[in-house]
């Protein structure tokens, strides 16, 4: 007899607009709570066979925090029997007739099931498929295109998933795309455009091996993406992959970081869409601020503000697309708390995170992470744990290796604060 777990949502329940939209956003606090609130189903049901301890059950009902990471997603699946279609994830094996087919391997169905989770997320269902094979295929504009607009699906990823997860996934995109380079039949036109695809390709599996912690491969990565955008004469990409090396040098080498970050900003030109002169402007201010430069840093933030007020009246490259006033604003926020005038940065970074949604739970967790250095600054270390508290829920699950390193130091300046009732509790529950 097959087993029907306590949690299995009611089907009416299910087949709600408002669950559906839930499920497909993976916005599992307002799933237990329509589950409660509608099913019957206690969150202490939901915890024990979700494996979620409680609380942590409760945090999510009540919006705060997010799951993200691929082995909670099919457990919450199983225990609620939502169908796999329904989160991005195939079949699950309960779904399958008793009479229906069988496999042995767990472990290659695991795989199989997270590859379709990855593709089912980012579209590629509709994408262009990849091949390879030597002399198969001659390309032209329509396949470059193609190939761009499959990136650009791709890297929707991005937001809601750890490099942990991802890189893989972009790496296998670049190392393809490098194939067709190599092997297809075009003319020179489009060669160029392949590889501008390829350095814009390059430059996300760059991004997401420095996010999981493979510090050397994004290096690589960066400086391929150079080379291949330098070759397709795309001066864009090119400075954007020098912000990339850049960005990832100033937890080493600052003065280098900066020398790398001015490289880029000189890449800019009359025809730079204003969103990329935004992104090159403000990752030139990260390093001046990082290397204790501020007329530097304020110099650079103007420009990026300046680039932004300019309007978006030219084409964008969707690479591009994330630079808003927000990220701006946060990005201030953190130069300022880099350069100890916390008076500056806590009232931009409280303003714009208030605004920033939950969803991008990696990047939300690493920015409170600078609100929270701000506020120790600023000799408030209660806001400061505050702020610590709610950035490790956000970064439970993430596939990043970001938001804990960024984490440790502020939580050991907080330790200097422990007799504080906030302060300690949110030293315990980090194991500090």
């Amino acid at each position: 007899m097959t087993y029907e777990p306590p949690t299995a949502l009611p089907r009416d329940l299910l087949a709600t607009p408002a669950m559906r939209k839930a499920l497909e956003a993976h916005d599992f606090g307002t799933v237990f709570r329509l589950a409660r609130t509608r099913g019957g189903i206690s969150y202490s049901k939901i915890a024990a066979e979700c494996d979620i301890k409680p609380e942590r059950v409760g945090t999510l009902a009540r919006g705060k925090g997010r799951v993200t990471s691929f082995d909670k997603v099919v457990a919450i699946s199983d225990a609620l029997r939502v169908p796999g279609h329904l989160l991005g994830l195939a079949s699950r094996p309960w779904e399958v007739p008793a009479h229906g087919p069988s496999t042995t391997d767990a472990e290659n169905r695991s795989d199989m099931r997270r590859r379709t989770f990855v593709r089912a997320a980012s579209g590629l269902a509709a994408a262009l498929p990849v091949r390879t094979t030597p002399g198969a295929q001659r390309l032209g504009p329509a396949d470059v295109e193609a190939l761009r607009a499959r990136a650009a699906r791709l890297r929707r990823l991005d937001a809601v998933l750890g490099g942990g997860d991802t890189y893989r996934v972009y790496l296998g995109e670049y190392q393809a795309t490098k194939a067709m380079v190599r092997d297809a039949a075009y003319s020179e036109a489009t060669g160029r455009g392949l590889l501008s695809v390829l350095a814009e390709q390059a430059q996300q599996a760059g991004w997401a091996a420095f996010d999981s912690g493979r510090e050397a491969d994004a290096v690589s990565l960066y400086k391929e993406s150079s080379t291949a955008a330098t070759e397709a004469g795309d001066a864009d990409l090119f400075g954007n992959s020098l912000a990339f090396l850049a960005y990832q040098r100033v937890a080493g080498d600052r003065r280098e970081a900066t020398a790398i970050a001015t490289r880029s900003c000189e890449a800019i030109t009359a025809g730079t869409p204003t969103r990329v002169r935004a992104l090159l402007h403000e990752r030139m201010a990260w390093a001046c601020a990082a290397a204790g430069l501020p007329r530097e840093t304020e110099r650079a933030l103007l420009a990026a503000e300046e680039a932004l007020d300019a309007g978006d009246d030219g084409p964008q490259p969707d690479w591009a697309a994330w630079v808003d006033g927000t990220e701006l604003r946060i990005m201030a926020g953190r130069c300022w708390t880099e350069l100890g005038r916390p008076l500056r940065a806590v009232p931009v970074l409280t303003a714009a995170l208030a605004q920033y949604d939950d969803s991008h739970a990696r990047d939300k967790a690493l920015y409170l992470s600078w609100l929270a250095d701000a506020y120790l600054c600023a000799g408030e270390p209660e806001e400061a744990a505050t702020a610590v508290d709610r950035a490790l829920d956000l970064a439970s699950g993430v596939a990043s290796v970001r938001p804990r390193r960024r984490l440790e130091p502020v939580l050991s300046r907080l330790a200097t604060h422990r007799g504080l009732r906030p302060v300690s509790e949110v030293l315990a529950r980090a194991d500090v």
